[in-house]
């Protein structure tokens, strides 16, 4: 089984995007550097489902297109599924999408994307893991990420911490409210206004 991280660029004080589901400059150093992370694909990996090109750092080009690399499946919410209308059918990374959700897909929607709807955190890891066979499951950071957190299926943690304050807006771990212990971070890569950060998660 591939490792399930929970992933999100994320502001210094703890939010995916402001209360309007804006992620303002929070991706601004996807598209500002020298150095394409992966040429083939353009959609967008955050609420704008734009068609740009993504262009870093070399440091954060490398790290991110690794980490791309390695990716099976996304697990994402309806909410932002429906932000970004699924980034049509086209995701950034991964060959397919488990969508939590307790409404079936739109009827009609792109039918030859490999997308799955289903009601629930564990049935949604179940078939991301599936899908993905060895390689990395990865989930969206928010609601439904912190509910995976709470239900002991996340294995890491990996945030882009960029160094914007929103001062309120949609929370990296949602609404989780009960206490859970990371491991000492082992990834610390310093990008251009990015910090690249990942916590095994403590299970004991």
């Amino acid at each position: 089984m591939g490792t399930v991280i929970m992933h999100s660029v994320v502001s210094i004080d703890g939010f995916i995007a402001d209360d309007d589901d804006d992620v303002g400059p929070l991706h601004d150093w996807y598209f500002s550097g020298d150095t394409p992370i992966r040429e083939s694909r353009t959609s967008a990996f955050d609420h704008s489902g734009i068609g740009v090109a993504f262009k870093a750092s070399s440091t954060s080009a490398e790290y991110v297109r690794s980490m791309w690399e390695s990716v099976g499946a996304i697990v994402m919410g309806r909410r932002l599924f429906d932000l970004v209308n699924g980034w049509e059918g086209d995701p950034p990374t991964g060959d397919h999408v488990v969508v939590v959700s307790h409404r079936p897909k739109p009827e009609g929607w792109h039918p030859e994307a490999s997308y799955h709807f289903v009601d629930n955190v564990t049935a949604a890891i179940g078939t991301a893991r599936e899908l993905a066979g060895d390689r990395t499951v990865s989930v969206n950071a928010g609601e439904v990420g912190g509910q995976m957190l709470a239900a002991g299926l996340v294995d890491e943690v990996a945030m882009d911490v960029v160094p914007v304050v929103f001062g309120s807006g949609r929370r990296f771990f949602g609404s989780l409210c009960s206490r859970h212990v990371l491991k000492d971070p082992h990834v610390v890569l310093r990008g251009d206004r990015v910090l690249h950060l990942r916590f095994s998660v403590d299970h004991g």
